[in-house]
């Protein structure tokens, strides 16, 4: 019998954050505390999003609000990193990022504490930003899903192609 496998990833639908943003920028409109502020919020670029307010406490607040958006679209807060406030003549801006992608460091960590904590006979390679966890047992695949969905990594886990 062939081995069983799952690769674990971490991936943003850009569709999604897409909908969130604008969903936060529908309401910075339209709430009574953020008329008159020029709170703003846009896409910079492929994975930056900017904030704009004209005081440091609305844009704070403007950043809760898009997080309120990401939360509800089921993406994890892990995978938006957002800067701190920094005054750009009369407006203050935040600008945030998309994190994607295991970094190599992570993707290390992740497969020793497969190897220290996991069920005997699982092997875990890593493939560029992703890893593959392979094993003879389907059983133990889910054991490894359980672990590592109880450790933090700081970075947002999804397990996909799971055979």
């Amino acid at each position: 019998m062939a081995d069983s496998s799952f690769d674990v990833v971490s991936k943003v639908d850009r569709q999604e954050v897409d909908n969130a943003l604008n969903q936060a920028a529908k309401e910075l409109t339209q709430r009574y505390d953020f008329r008159g502020t020029g709170a703003g919020i846009d896409w910079s670029g492929e994975e930056a999003i900017v904030i704009t307010a004209d005081s440091e406490e609305r844009v704070k607040a403007a950043v809760d609000v898009f997080k309120e958006k990401l939360i509800r679209r089921d993406i994890s807060l892990k995978a938006f990193d957002a800067g701190e406030p920094a005054a750009s003549g009369k407006v203050f801006k935040v600008t945030g990022t998309l994190v994607q992608g295991i970094t190599s460091e992570n993707a290390k960590k992740i497969s020793k504490k497969i190897r220290d904590d996991g069920p005997k006979g699982v092997k875990a390679q890593i493939q560029g930003e992703e890893l593959r966890v392979s094993s003879k047992k389907r059983d133990d695949l889910q054991a490894v899903i359980a672990l590592l969905k109880n450790e933090d990594f700081g970075i947002a886990l999804q397990f996909v192609n799971y055979r």
